[in-house]
């Protein structure tokens, strides 16, 4: 029996096109050797025009066509876009702001998570596809929902929330003094005087806040496993997943959920046409990061991006020619079971007509569609893409199944390789630097009360992105992930830290480690105290330094350490009782510190540092380290991946280079064997 194919596709919406157009689509989708299409999301209002009438006979021809043409389905359940029988019947589950006005049908997302209507009738559809569909030979893999993260404020999710807080915190004294209500006198004396975070006068509490995020997580997290459980109730074996959108807007703790899902599956759009592969690469690094910490062995799934634009600061940018396979074999490399885009073929009319799509409106005679095929070609012609398919540990997406038949020319199978363990890059996949990324530090930064916006996904990239370039096998790692061999852990502005994770990085660096830790971490506790005494709070011993004050700069201001590094945005007054001063402020105080504790070093950067300068400093620690990059000495705009075939150069520049002895051309995607 063959094994079954990576992913390569995208989101198909033939309930958008007469079925003349299926028929091309198909077609078209074999001559590009696409593995897999996603179907159903929005089609709510086809499959169930009226309550509890459902037409399922045009989704039959569908997976029908997909089966008969060696494609494989991901199905999945439409309960992003409730139909508008569901909202005119039920207008109290539709979507509350913080300012009580009720949102209107009209477009996706139109639910509050928390309404018993909603949850009902979405139960009720996913049972439905379910019981007809769980032994159809296309379905690989089933896609429940579609981006979680849909805010509500209304009186359903108040009494949820209410509801929560009683197990979270247990009584109302332990709330009160968990979220500091005796500030502006705000002391609850009983349960039902207790909101959601709703618009107020001035600012909000900032525990409220977090906490309500947190309660959202969670009320998605249970609308997603209903769902999961009524499709594993039908069919034991279906593999179940949801697509995470990333975003300091979306209130869902992806590590947690990481450990629901039978595959970690992200959604990504860079917002930077030229920072374009380094926000991929952290992406990509963070849901290997997920998977591995969740026990689904790194791997993981990149189930949408954009194949022709970028969309920066609202204008869609042209994605130059080659970069589509570039960015989809660098995901593939760094762990993705393949390459999913959004969509198929351009929407003819809608709110999102002009997004990107394999097959634009001219059809697919565009240079997009004749890369996707020659990528489709060069996947199905080598047999298997860069990737961890070694390292780890054999997963169902890819056991002996039935797989239609082959488009001619070859076949779709690639063996997935047997399983295997070991520490090191070269072959586990696991690099020898980690930083570290924790989605709640970023809702609690994302406060509107802290001295300076604060956006703790741009901080945490810039490290990364310092590490990416010069070239280092780096992975993003939650707080929870294992991080005994790691010659160097970066952790940046990890403002809220539980007194575990603390114990936890106190460990790492007492055992060996070269721990980094920067400016606005420690800070609070997990519900948003100060840690008094001095900053940071819960790492000044490991540290050895005290912090008396933040210095924030104001916009455009910088200032030069003696090292002449620049530094722009925050500074700090500390000092440094049991800790080296590596650099020193204009001034004469301290900025970078070094201590030694136990078997290894732990760093202090309290400023935000320009990228040259962060990276010089990280070449100097991971040098100490003896963490080494992949390829040394890479030009810029050379990426370079690690995985168990040997590593795998991307040259993301219209401009020639030379690397290891190999002439790479402008947009080229090679391999070195391994060493």
């Amino acid at each position: 029996m063959p094994t079954k194919s990576f992913f390569h596709g995208a989101d198909w919406n033939p309930e958008q096109w007469p079925e003349q157009v299926w028929a091309e689509d198909l077609a078209l989708m074999r001559e590009a050797r696409v593995t897999a299409a996603t179907v159903g999301v929005f089609s709510w209002s086809r499959l169930e025009p009226t309550p509890g009438a459902y037409d399922f006979d045009w989704l039959d021809r569908v997976l029908d066509g997909l089966h008969q043409h060696g494609i494989d389905a991901v199905l999945a359940t439409p309960t992003a876009s409730p139909p508008p029988w569901f909202t005119q019947a039920h207008p109290n589950a539709l979507a509350m702001r913080r300012d009580g006005v009720r949102l209107v049908h009209g477009s996706r997302d139109t639910y509050c998570v928390n309404a018993p209507a909603y949850r009902a009738a979405s139960l009720r559809i996913a049972s439905a596809l379910a019981e007809r569909y769980a032994r159809h030979p296309a379905v690989r893999l089933w896609h429940v929902h579609n981006e979680y993260g849909t805010w509500c404020f209304c009186d359903h999710c108040a009494r949820a929330f209410r509801g929560w807080l009683r197990e979270r915190h247990g009584t109302l004294d332990a709330l009160n003094d968990a979220w500091t209500t005796d500030f502006w006198s705000q002391r609850y004396t009983d349960w039902a005087q207790v909101l959601p975070p709703r618009a107020t006068q001035y600012l909000g509490n900032p525990a409220q806040e977090l906490d309500y995020r947190r309660f959202l997580s969670d009320r998605m997290l249970a609308a997603y496993t209903e769902q999961r459980d009524a499709i594993k109730q039908v069919a034991p074996q279906a593999q179940v997943t949801t697509n995470f959108v990333l975003g300091g807007w979306v209130p869902v703790d992806h590590a947690r959920w990481s450990h629901e899902v039978d595959l970690v599956a992200i959604d990504h759009y860079p917002s930077s046409l030229d920072g374009a592969p380094a926000q991929s690469a952290f992406a990509a690094d963070a849901a290997r990061g997920w998977s591995a910490a969740a026990g689904h062995g790194g791997r993981w799934l990149l189930m949408e991006h954009a194949p022709a634009h970028v969309t920066e600061d609202g204008v869609q940018r042209r994605k130059p020619p080659g970069m589509l396979a570039r960015i989809a074999l660098a995901h593939i490399a760094r762990g993705s079971y393949g390459a999913m885009y959004f969509q198929w073929r351009a929407s003819a009319g809608g709110a999102e007509q002009w997004h990107t799509a394999l097959i634009a409106h001219p059809g697919p005679t565009t240079r997009v569609f004749a890369e996707a095929r020659a990528l489709g070609n060069r996947l199905a012609a080598e047999g298997r893409a860069p990737s961890y398919r070694s390292a780890y540990k054999k997963v169902p997406f890819f056991t002996d199944q039935p797989a239609g038949p082959a488009p001619e020319g070859g076949g779709s199978g690639v063996d997935d390789g047997g399983a295997g363990t070991a520490a090191r890059a070269d072959a586990a996949g696991r690099g020898e630097v980690a930083v570290w990324f924790d989605e709640l530090c970023g809702w609690a930064v994302g406060a509107s009360h802290l001295p300076i916006p604060v956006d703790y996904q741009v901080i945490v990239e810039g490290w990364h992105r310092a590490l990416w370039r010069r070239g280092h096998h780096v992975d993003v790692v939650p707080p929870a992930a294992a991080l005994a061999g790691y010659r160097v852990l970066v952790v940046p502005a990890a403002y809220l830290l539980s007194d575990a994770s603390a114990r936890r990085l106190d460990e790492y660096v007492h055992e060996g480690g070269h721990l980094v830790v920067t400016y606005l971490s420690g800070i609070v506790d997990e519900h948003l105290r100060v840690r008094v005494g001095g900053y940071p709070g819960a790492l000044r011993d490991l540290l050895g330094i005290r912090v008396e004050e933040f210095d924030p700069l104001p916009p455009g201001a910088a200032v030069t350490l003696d090292t002449g590094d620049v530094a722009t945005g925050w500074t700090e007054h500390l000092t440094a009782p049991s800790a080296a001063v590596l650099a020193h402020y204009p001034d004469g105080r301290a900025a970078v510190t070094r201590r030694e504790y136990g078997a290894g070093v732990a760093f202090y950067v309290s400023c935000a540092l320009d990228e040259a300068a962060t990276v010089r400093l990280l070449d100097e620690i991971c040098a100490a380290a003896g963490a080494s990059p992949i390829v040394p000495g890479l030009p810029e705009g050379v990426e370079a991946v690690h995985t168990p075939d040997g590593v795998w150069l991307f040259n993301h520049t219209d401009e020639p280079h030379e690397v290891a002895g190999l002439v790479l051309g402008p947009g080229d995607v090679t391999g070195l064997p391994p060493a």
